[in-house]
C-alpha cells in the first residue's frame, strides 16, 4: 500500500495501471509510425494522450482495476466492452475537436497493439507479482474477538496475496488473572525476527494495566517493523473507520479531519464545474427521463423530500419521483427495500441507471450538496441512527452528496446494520477528503453507473 494524498492505494494497482499507460501511449505512436511508414511525422502526443485517458477511464468504470485478479475469460469481456466504449467516446471527441481526428487506418493498427498489449500484460502480471511483490507479514498483538476478526481478515480470500498472517502474539488484559499465563515481552523481539515480521497490529480492546510491551514495541520499532493500532490497519487495508475499535482520542489526535478556507474554495468551484458540465452533458437523457415518467405515472415528475445536511441543517433534496404517487400515504418513513412494490417500472430502471438523481445537480449548484460526499438521510431516520450508531453525527461535519465513497464501496442500504457499515466508509472520507479523493470516487461511480451495483 501507498498513500497519496491521505488516501491508500494498492501498489500492484498503480503498478499495472502505469504498465499499461505505456501501452495504451505507445499503441497509438506505433500505429502512427507504421501507417505512415518511412514519413517524417511528429509525434502524436495529443491523440495518443486522448486515447490513453479515455482507455483508462472507461477500463477503471468496467472494473479492470481491482487488487486481485480476476478469470481471463472475464478480463477479456471486460475490455472489449472498455475498448467499444472507448471507440463511441472518441468518435465524439473526433466530431468536437477535428484537430484530434485520427484516421481509421492508424486507429486500426492501434487497436490490435493496444488489445494485445493489455491482455499480454494481463496474463502475467499477476503471477509475476505474486512472486516479486514483497509480502507485508503481520503479527497480531493481542486477545479476544478483536484478534480473532483480524487473524480471519488476514485469512481471506484476496488479501494473501499482499499480506501474510505470521502469527498470534498473546497479551492477558488482566495481570493478576488466575490461571492465566503472562507471557514474556522480552521474547517479542526474538518473535518477530523468527517470524520475519514487518508489521504489527495491536488488536486489544484494553490497553490500560501495563498490557502492551510499549518498550518493546518501540525496540521493533526502531528494528524498521511498523506498529500499527486496529483502527489505523482497518482503515488503510479497507477504507473505513471501524466504529467497533474507535476511540474519540483517535479522532482527536489522528492525521486528517481537515477543514479550512482553501479547501472549501477549491471543493466549491470543483462542485459547480463538474456539475454544469454534467448537467449540460446529460440533459437530453433528463428531458426523456422525464417525459417516460410523465406518460407512465403523470406528474408530479419531482420528487422533493427533507434531508439532513451540513451541519445538521435540514434542506430539500430534488429527485425524479420513481415510486407511485402517495408512496408513503400512512405517513411513515421507511427504506425502499429489495424489489420495492412502489417503484413502478420506469423508476426501476432510472434507479437501476442512477438517472432519478440527475436533478440532485441543481441542489449542488444551490449549495445544499457537494458533488462528492456522504449520501443525505431523511431526518426520521437520522434521528434514530443518532441513538444507535456512535459517532454518526460526525458525517455532517461537510457537505452531502450527489455519490460518495460508501455508494462506491458498499451496496444500498435500508437498515440500522446498513447505516452503520455505510458510516464506516462516511467518516473515512470526513477524515480523508481531497479533491484526488473525490476524482477517484467520481471515476468509480461509472463503474457503479455501467455496472447496475447496489441499486434499488
Amino acid at each position: 500500500m501507498i498513500r497519496i494524498f491521505n488516501h491508500y492505494l494498492s501498489l500492484r494497482v498503480l503498478l499495472l495501471t502505469l504498465l499499461e499507460t505505456m501501452v495504451l501511449f505507445q499503441a497509438m505512436v506505433l500505429g502512427f509510425e507504421i501507417r505512415f511508414l518511412n514519413q517524417p511525422i511528429p509525434l502524436p502526443l495529443l491523440p495518443a494522450g486522448l486515447f490513453t485517458v479515455v482507455m483508462l477511464l472507461m477500463m477503471t468504470g468496467l472494473g479492470l482495476y481491482q487488487a486481485h485478479a480476476e478469470p481471463f475469460r472475464v478480463t477479456i469481456q471486460r475490455l472489449v466492452v472498455a475498448y467499444g466504449l472507448s471507440l463511441m467516446v472518441m468518435s465524439l471527441v473526433f466530431y468536437l475537436l477535428p484537430d484530434t481526428y485520427v484516421g481509421r487506418g492508424v486507429f486500426a493498427v492501434t487497436s490490435v497493439f493496444a488489445v494485445t498489449g493489455v491482455l499480454a500484460i494481463r496474463a502475467m502480471f499477476f503471477r509475476v507479482t505474486d512472486i516479486g511483490l514483497p509480502k507485508r507479514r503481520v503479527l497480531v498483538l493481542g486477545n479476544g474477538g478483536e484478534a480473532e476478526d483480524t487473524i480471519r481478515f488476514l485469512h481471506e480470500t484476496g488479501h494473501g496475496r499482499s499480506i501474510q498472517y505470521a502469527g498470534l502474539y498473546p497479551v492477558v488484559a488482566d495481570r493478576d488473572a488466575p490461571g492465566e499465563t503472562r507471557f514474556n515481552h522480552e521474547h517479542l523481539l526474538r518473535t518477530v525476527r523468527d517470524l520475519r515480521v514487518t508489521e504489527i497490529v495491536l488488536a486489544v480492546r484494553e490497553r490500560r494495566g501495563g498490557v502492551l510491551p510499549l518498550r518493546q514495541l518501540l525496540d521493533c520499532k526502531l528494528k524498521g517493523v511498523r506498529v500499527m493500532d486496529l483502527t489505523s490497519f482497518y482503515e488503510r487495508e479497507l477504507g473505513v473507520l471501524k466504529v467497533d475499535n474507535l476511540r474519540a482520542s483517535w479522532l482527536i489526535f489522528s492525521h486528517g479531519f481537515d477543514q479550512g478556507l482553501l479547501r472549501d474554495v477549491i471543493k466549491r468551484s470543483f462542485d459547480v464545474v463538474a456539475s454544469l458540465a454534467l448537467f449540460i452533458l446529460t440533459l437530453p437523457i433528463l428531458m426523456l427521463a422525464m417525459l417516460a415518467i410523465l406518460l407512465e405515472s403523470g406528474r408530479p415528475i419531482f420528487y422533493r423530500q427533507e434531508r439532513v445536511g451540513q451541519g445538521g441543517v435540514p434542506f430539500m433534496i430534488l429527485k425524479l419521483r420513481t415510486m407511485v404517487q402517495d408512496a408513503e400515504k400512512d405517513g411513515k418513513p421507511r427504506w425502499a427495500g429489495q424489489n420495492d412494490a412502489r417503484i413502478t417500472p420506469v423508476g426501476r430502471f432510472l434507479r437501476r441507471t442512477r438517472i432519478d438523481e440527475l436533478p440532485q445537480l441543481i441542489n449542488v449548484l444551490r449549495g445544499d450538496m457537494s458533488f462528492v460526499g456522504p449520501r443525505p438521510e431523511r431526518p426520521f431516520f437520522v434521528r434514530n441512527l443518532l441513538e444507535d450508531i456512535p459517532y454518526y453525527d460526525v458525517r455532517h461535519s461537510v457537505k452531502p452528496g450527489v455519490t460518495g465513497w460508501s455508494q462506491v464501496r458498499y451496496p444500498y442500504g435500508a437498515s440500522v446494520e446498513d447505516s452503520l457499515a455505510k458510516l464506516q466508509y462516511d467518516l473515512y472520507y470526513v477524515k480523508n477528503h481531497s479533491l484526488f479523493l473525490d476524482l477517484l470516487i467520481l471515476i468509480d461511480t461509472i463503474q457503479v453507473v455501467l455496472l447496475g451495483k447496489g441499486a434499488r
